[in-house]
């Protein structure tokens, strides 16, 4: 696998065909599969569920499934997704009572866990679990709905997360999620991230191949 970790976000892809979309998106060069699960009440939007994991992995799908929880409450539903085939699972803190708690959850279903922060979210929460996280996800725009604009403010906040991971020496990757497109994904990897959700700009065209190594050619030139 790439050191630098493409993932596309299924939001974006044509659900009518959800399982040869994955494959065409997977042969074309991405690395994992981002899973975006939204409940009409945490975020304004409905999306898909355990199931639909399932059905991805029945279907053959051996890439890693990084499952994304936009829901309140968290709990009940990572064992599910555990079951379902997650790899790695995320959720927000301010949807958990008990982030540690949530995070020691998602492990011991034998997931690699991770935060996400949305743009107004303090990195406080960071403080005292950074021992139990896998991944942080940097959120670049209001989640809720695929195809926004990217957050320029997210660049420093990538570049204070990078220094806090950097500062632990533990072994945590940086996502973003929100607006990535060939044209900005260099000054994301050079703030930090290594690991770029891609919705609508990978989805939203024709040819995801061509895509997915412009992305690649904007990375190797990342300084």
């Amino acid at each position: 696998m790439n050191e630098n970790w493409i993932a596309p976000s299924i939001l974006s892809a044509n659900f009518a065909k959800l399982g040869e979309e994955v494959d065409n998106v997977l042969k074309a060069g991405a690395d994992v599969v981002h899973f975006d699960v939204m409940d009409n009440h945490f975020v304004p939007n409905l999306t898909i569920g355990p199931l639909v994991c399932e059905a991805l992995k029945k279907h053959g799908v051996t890439a890693p499934i990084d499952v994304h929880l936009m829901i309140e409450p968290v709990d009940r539903i990572i064992p599910d997704f555990a079951k379902a085939g997650a790899d790695i699972i995320t959720f927000h803190p301010e949807a958990s009572v008990h982030i540690d708690r949530t995070l020691q959850l998602i492990k011991d279903s034998g997931c690699k866990a991770g935060l996400v922060f949305n743009p107004g979210t303090p990195l406080h929460y960071l403080d005292y679990v950074m021992d139990k996280l896998d991944m942080i996800l940097l959120m670049s725009v209001n989640p809720g709905f695929g195809g926004q604009s990217f957050i320029p403010s997210s660049l420093g906040k990538l570049r204070e997360v990078r220094k806090r991971i950097d500062d632990s020496g533990l072994n945590i990757r940086l996502e973003i999620d929100g607006g990535v497109k060939t044209d900005n994904i260099r000054a994301i990897k050079e703030a930090g991230a290594d690991t770029f959700v891609a919705g609508s700009a990978i989805f939203g065209q024709p040819d995801y191949k061509k895509v997915i190594d412009d992305m690649r050619a904007e990375l190797a030139k990342a300084v």
